[in-house]
């Protein structure tokens, strides 16, 4: 098995099953109403909806660097805010979701493993992604969606 079709088996198991550490981000948010997804049980913290929003704009943003884009920032800013709260609009943002994946997945799916090695931007730059390679740039990414999947599983609980 080469090394970009271990990432993209890893991809899946991240964002949709069987991640080695427990739920995938789908399968966290299986379930959530758009009523739950903009609660705020913890004070001060982020709503799972606004936390959505955040990895759908992270990996629209990291789709342009793996394409030679310089992005600071994802176009719709860092923490994207939540305009309503129905569940029409809920469902629209799991959709966001769900292709700005399949957008990632299918721009990896591009890659060979020889491209792995080669730098986003060779200039060290943290705000564009710049001085890391792609492999590490796409395991940041699953790493990004874990994290956020155990945050949405704590707000789930409180």
């Amino acid at each position: 098995m080469s090394e970009i079709e271990r990432i993209k088996e890893q991809m899946v198991r991240a964002f949709k099953a069987e991640a080695w550490c427990g739920s995938s981000l789908q399968e966290t948010l299986s379930g959530v109403a758009a009523e739950r997804a903009a609660a705020r049980p913890v004070a001060g913290a982020h709503s799972i909806w606004e936390i959505v929003l955040h990895v759908a704009a992270w990996k629209g943003a990291i789709s342009q660097r793996l394409t030679g884009q310089h992005v600071a920032l994802p176009d719709e800013g860092d923490w994207p805010a939540v305009a309503e709260t129905t569940p029409a609009a809920w469902q629209e943002t799991l959709t966001l979701l769900e292709e700005r994946h399949a957008r990632l997945q299918s721009i990896t799916e591009n890659l060979t493993d020889a491209q792995l090695d080669d730098f986003i931007n060779r200039e060290q730059d943290r705000t564009t992604g710049g001085g890391v390679t792609r492999y590490v740039t796409l395991h940041g990414v699953l790493q990004h969606d874990l994290y956020h999947a155990a945050q949405i599983a704590i707000l789930k609980k409180a």
